[in-house]
């Protein structure tokens, strides 16, 4: 079987569902994007479905959710399709963020392994428009190179852990967002940070990036609406966009929302003869 995200398709789940009858569906939710957190609403108060979800941990003070939370590893695949077992796990939803492949890749094997439904959230991605000035790169050290050799002010929204890269283009000026302080962890000498969590609005990043002096923005195409602002806002102003290609993830059932995740899941307790309540009681569709 091969490990690498999105070669070849990963062996397929049997037709047989793990939810017995009348019982309890356990759901094991990896989140950390809005699309996981809107599906934990929509399934929290149903008593079909016992759900965990499980964040990763790079985030000290995550948003309060409403169903119990798990933070942290599980071992790669091996460990993760363990800890299905060992919790009785019927589904699976990954709805972690577009580039968390590894994750994605550990997921779709270790349910292939433990023989359990699993299905991902994969909000579409962002399409150029007219007036988006694109350099589209395959990934984070290209989107280094693509910035050029005149310093310029530089906005980065990639995630902190990818800071990094930039450090071998000092001539450049940084700015990043942050939910956490990060104090001078962050090793690129030239580096303004600001602490603040979104949702942001256009007015907010348009705001924003004129008064940081922002001359090009170097982002992911995580897509969805999110964080589709501050697209739109270097599209206002005028500015470059250095976005960072999705990486390969794994062929596996894929829904672009959390309704559709919702959906999914209902199907399986029905599939199964269990008894969800009925269509119009779900969460208040």
């Amino acid at each position: 079987m091969s490990e690498t995200p999105g070669q070849g398709p990963y062996p397929p789940h049997p037709k047989r569902s793990p939810i017995e009858r009348g019982a309890v569906t356990r759901v094991l939710l990896l989140g950390g994007t809005t699309e996981a957190s809107a599906l934990a609403a929509l399934i929290a108060d149903s008593p079909a479905f016992g759900v965990t979800l499980s964040l990763a941990g790079r985030t000290a003070a995550p948003r309060p959710e409403p169903v119990p939370t798990r933070v942290g590893g599980f071992g790669g695949a091996e460990g993760l399709a363990r800890w299905l077992a060992e919790n009785a796990i019927a589904a699976v939803v990954d709805a972690t963020h577009p580039f968390a492949a590894r994750i994605s890749a550990n997921a779709a094997r270790a349910c292939a392994e433990a023989a359990v439904p699993l299905l991902a959230i994969r909000r579409p991605a962002w399409e150029r428009r007219p007036g988006d000035a694109w350099i589209e790169v395959a990934s984070v050290p290209a989107s280094v190179e693509a910035l050029g050799p005149l310093p310029r002010r530089v906005f980065l929204t990639i995630g902190r852990q990818e800071v990094s890269a930039f450090a071998c283009a000092p001539h450049h000026a940084y700015v990043v967002r942050t939910i956490e302080p990060v104090g001078d962890a962050l090793p690129v000498p030239d580096l303004t940070t600001v602490s603040a969590r979104g949702p942001f609005s256009l007015a907010d990043e348009t705001r924003f990036m004129r008064e940081a002096g922002i001359e090009v923005l170097v982002t992911k195409n995580s897509g969805g609406a999110a964080t589709y602002a501050k697209i739109e806002a270097a599209r206002e102003l005028g500015l470059p966009v250095v976005i960072v290609a999705r990486p390969a993830l794994p062929d596996v059932p894929a829904v672009p929302n959390a309704a559709g995740a919702r959906d999914w899941l209902f199907a399986l307790c029905a599939a199964a003869g269990s008894t969800p309540p009925a269509s119009g009681a779900m969460a208040g569709s």
